[in-house]
């Protein structure tokens, strides 16, 4: 059986596909997934993913979720709801290149604004990604 494991695939998908628009770098101070000590606010991490299979007799497929998060020091929710409509642009209905997959579609299943504490504003913003292994 080959290897159909998708996450890494998606994750590098996702990573290019955010540091390379401009309009969000330009908002950010970078993209993670695991943040350096001392990094300036605000910044994109690319957080925790699922995986379900969702394959047939003839192929291997799986249903995906990723979650991208807002990190924000910035008083009130302009800047995180900013930095979210980029992530919404850049994902929600948008075709994604991922390695070795097709992707049958990609779209916004949920955006929830967490509270943190010392100051600092969190927003997670949840994909749904369908694939079917190609290579």
């Amino acid at each position: 059986m080959p290897n159909v494991d998708v996450l890494w695939p998606i994750q590098v998908a996702i990573y290019s596909r955010l540091t390379g628009d401009g309009t969000l770098m330009g908002k950010i101070t970078g993209v993670f997934d695991d943040v350096p000590a001392s990094q300036p606010f605000p910044y994109v991490t690319i957080g925790a993913s699922t995986s379900t299979p969702q394959g047939a007799h003839d192929r291997f497929g799986a249903r995906t979720t990723t979650t991208l998060h807002v990190w924000s020091t910035y008083a009130g929710a302009f800047e995180l709801l900013d930095i979210g409509d980029d992530l919404m642009r850049l994902f929600d209905h948008q075709p994604l290149t991922v390695d070795g997959h097709h992707t049958v579609y990609m779209h916004h299943q949920q955006t929830v604004t967490v509270p943190d504490p010392d100051d600092v504003r969190h927003l997670a913003v949840r994909f749904s990604i369908e694939t079917e292994y190609t290579a």
